[in-house]
């Protein structure tokens, strides 16, 4: 559940909102379906999907109200709309008399083509990202933390840093 919600790093995608919206769909529909089919056959009982998603949702808003209460805006984490994807998945493994090949492949389709569309609402009411990257922007590693910068003159009787000084000039 927590790597499912985690994929696709979804609570930043103001940064590359379009190429985190494509990352996103992908991982999140194929891990949607792998954890909501897992938890049907467990069971064995239609409706499971939706209450995976169910969980996930309510741990989102969870996640959603801690950076809230850092500081954050509200619409910062995007809360994935997960509910009618795995509403499908359901109505697909009950339709199909429980056949959890059906399952995977049909519902899996369905989950995969209704997320995107769910989602491309969060996507439009996320704030400027421009505008999110220079008011809150990331924070910077600690100076314990910083990479130590290799010595420039180090090498400087080897060849290939002589010819690679005498083309920078």
């Amino acid at each position: 559940t927590l790597l499912t919600i985690n994929a696709g790093d979804y609570i930043f995608y103001s940064d590359w909102a379009w190429t985190s919206f494509v990352v996103f769909s992908i991982s999140q529909s194929t891990m949607l379906v792998v954890g909501a089919i897992y938890y049907m056959l467990f069971t064995g009982v239609p409706g499971t999907a939706t209450y995976y998603a169910t969980i996930m949702t309510i741990y989102t808003w969870v996640a959603k109200g801690a950076w809230f209460a850092l500081g954050y805006p509200y619409d910062f984490v995007v809360t994935p709309v997960w509910i009618p994807s795995t509403m499908l998945l359901d109505l697909t493994y009950w339709a199909t008399r429980r056949n959890k090949h059906a399952a995977i492949i049909i519902g899996g389709t369905l989950v995969g083509l209704s997320l995107p569309i769910f989602n491309m609402i969060n996507l439009l009411l996320v704030r400027d990202p421009l505008e999110m990257a220079f008011k809150y922007p990331r924070p910077t590693l600690p100076p314990y933390m910083t990479p130590i910068e290799p010595q420039v003159g180090k090498f400087y009787n080897s060849p290939v840093a002589l010819g690679s000084g005498a083309g920078a000039v």
